[in-house]
């Protein structure tokens, strides 16, 4: 029954204006609706996510939404010359080198906080 529809995140805020600026200025997306209550509508690829006000942001430990992209390496780097910090982890199958993760079934990843300590990724298919 949903296979054939899109699926979009929610992500929380306990300050919506700087996640605003966060997603304006470090991922240079655009709200492209708002919401009533102050949240915003992003719309990126086919897909839109909402970030919306909320005291429960920065509670989620595992990764709230992420990108599929084409060339993890050059995203990473033009994410940090905005001002990204993108994690460093060492555990039994996820070590990240330079902030990106070699997985075993091929894929790439890296993980950074936004603004509001929702945990994003990035993924590159093989």
């Amino acid at each position: 029954m949903l296979a054939d529809f899109d699926i979009g995140a929610s992500l929380p805020a306990s300050d919506i204006n700087r996640a605003r600026a966060f997603y304006r200025d470090k991922l240079d997306l655009k709200p492209v609706d708002e919401t009533p209550d102050g949240g915003m509508m992003f719309e990126t690829g086919s897909s839109r996510f909402l970030v919306y006000p909320s005291v429960y942001a920065g509670t989620n430990k595992a990764t709230a939404a992420a990108w599929e992209v084409t060339d993890i390496g050059s995203i990473v780097s033009e994410l940090r010359s905005r001002g990204v910090t993108f994690q460093e982890y060492d555990f039994d199958e996820i070590k990240t080198v330079d902030g990106i993760a070699s997985l075993p079934d091929g894929n790439r990843a890296a993980w950074f906080y936004d603004s509001e300590d929702n945990i994003l990724g990035l993924f590159q298919r093989p």
